[in-house]
């Protein structure tokens, strides 16, 4: 990575859903090394915003690279395995058991399924690996997505709403994962409305409102 340029880099972004402009004017820059706290109301637009940052939502106007990607152009899916994405819902296949859906997303990013096992470990679940997901608790499957963004150590981390349904013990696990991040040289944008939380993990906030960020 270029430590010269920002990992992430908006000038004037809007991005719509359907009729509705949900954003708009957004300018945000997140270097390496950096940890975004985004804050902001229910409803201000932070998933909206993770998701462009994401790839997942394509911007209806301005400028927008990430991880060196024009995020107009096919670009895009060429970086979407860098980025870790940890939203509201648990992205898991219910199906499959805690320990597969981790080797699933191993052998898609070739990483050596033991390292599968060894994340289920991290996060206190190696007991619990042949359980499926859909016969898990809520914040089991919070664990098992930290335990695969450990797995993969994506350059870039969008955490929305981590805290959700957490026990006490599993806040440290979200602190670990941006740490080794940070580490690594890459980026968080972390999205909360629970300031108090947030706070410790970030080297700096932003907030959003009225579809801008301020």
């Amino acid at each position: 990575m270029d430590e010269a340029k920002p990992l992430v880099s908006l000038v004037g972004v809007a991005a719509r859903i359907g009729a509705a402009t949900i954003l708009r004017d957004i300018d945000l820059k997140v270097s390496a090394g950096e940890s975004v706290g985004l804050f902001g109301a229910n409803g201000a637009g932070k998933t909206t915003l993770l998701r462009v940052i994401a790839t997942l939502l394509r911007p209806s106007r301005g400028v927008a690279r990430v991880l060196g990607a024009d995020l107009s152009s096919h670009e895009r899916f060429e970086i979407r395995r860098r980025i870790g994405l940890i939203g509201h819902s648990p992205a898991l296949f219910p199906e499959l058991s805690l320990l597969a859906n981790l080797e699933f997303s191993a052998r898609i990013v070739g990483v050596p399924l033991s390292a599968a096992k060894d994340a289920l470990e991290d996060v206190g679940l190696a007991a619990a690996a042949a359980r499926l997901v859909g016969e898990s608790s809520y914040g089991m499957r919070r664990r098992v997505e930290f335990a695969r963004e450990i797995m993969l150590a994506p350059d870039l981390l969008l955490l929305d709403e981590p805290h959700s349904a957490l026990d006490p013990s599993a806040v440290e696990l979200v602190e670990h994962i941006v740490a080794g991040v940070l580490q690594r040289r890459g980026a968080v944008v972390l999205a909360s409305h629970d300031v108090a939380k947030v706070a410790p993990m970030v080297t700096r906030t932003a907030e959003l409102a009225g579809g801008t960020v301020r």
